[in-house]
């Protein structure tokens, strides 16, 4: 005989595991970590972007402007596991459900804190998810013109335009997505972000993405803020494909109602 609560079981169980998982990949702040300062009038150096460094932000705005036909085409094929095209993990097809690489900018927006490292011809970004390290070239050295494509770019080249860090990058891969969304964008994507550090606690990135493949005109984000994790530091976070297969194995394919032959 059919256990008669399977079904409602199923259900509520559904709802708390993309629930759990949507949270898990937002990667909101943790209150306990990092100590705030005092705020604006401590003194700071507006050329020093040191320091361990976490925002909120999910994407670069509410809206992408339009997309092309072959960017309409990507963006209509990615699967997302929440949003307002958000399907349960299991019939989605996120890259970082398979462990994958966020990519860039992505890893902007998966909540978990990066730091900001100078050396004397780079500014590292040294993110806490992966434990991935991003190189911006401070050597004055140009953009490829035909650069092979790479998860964080190819290239990242960064120089200061008075009290703004501005960074410029090409040669994506295109399999990574912007955001959980899944929005997409190609190879040809030149990205360029601004940073500037409005006071000791506060840094604001601006972001633009110029890729004419997938969208009508460029995209501009919105002013996105990370703020300082005084007495913090990057630990160790990484998505384990072993434990991944596992979890979706036993957890997520059944909750979205594919089961394992």
């Amino acid at each position: 005989m059919r256990n008669p609560f399977t079904r409602p079981l199923t259900a509520v169980f559904l709802v708390l595991i993309v629930s759990s998982i949507a949270f898990a990949q937002r990667g909101r702040p943790d209150p306990r970590r990092g100590v705030q300062s005092s705020g604006p009038s401590v003194p700071h150096d507006p050329h020093d972007l040191t320091g361990v460094w976490r925002g909120n932000a999910q994407s670069l705005s509410k809206e992408p402007p339009p997309m092309t036909a072959w960017g309409k085409e990507q963006f209509d094929a990615h699967k997302p596991s929440y949003g307002p095209r958000g399907v349960p993990p299991a019939l989605g097809n996120d890259p970082t459900g398979k462990c994958d690489p966020l990519g860039y900018p992505r890893i902007l927006f998966f909540g978990r804190p990066f730091e900001m490292i100078q050396t004397k011809d780079r500014l590292l970004q040294f993110f806490e998810w992966g434990r991935v390290l991003r190189e911006i070239w401070i050597d004055g050295r140009e953009l490829p013109k035909d650069p092979d494509p790479k998860w964080l770019g190819n290239t990242a080249v960064g120089k200061w335009d008075g009290d703004t860090f501005v960074v410029d990058t090409v040669g994506f891969d295109e399999r990574a997505w912007i955001d959980h969304f899944g929005n997409p964008h190609s190879e040809d994507m030149h990205l360029q972000e601004r940073y500037h550090r409005l006071d000791r606690d506060t840094l604001e990135i601006v972001v633009t993405i110029d890729d004419p493949k997938t969208y009508t005109k460029p995209w501009i984000s919105d002013k996105l803020t990370f703020r300082l994790q005084a007495n913090d530091r990057i630990r160790e976070d990484f998505c384990v494909p072993s434990e991944e297969e596992s979890f979706n194995q036993g957890v997520r394919n059944p909750a979205g109602g594919v089961f394992n032959k």
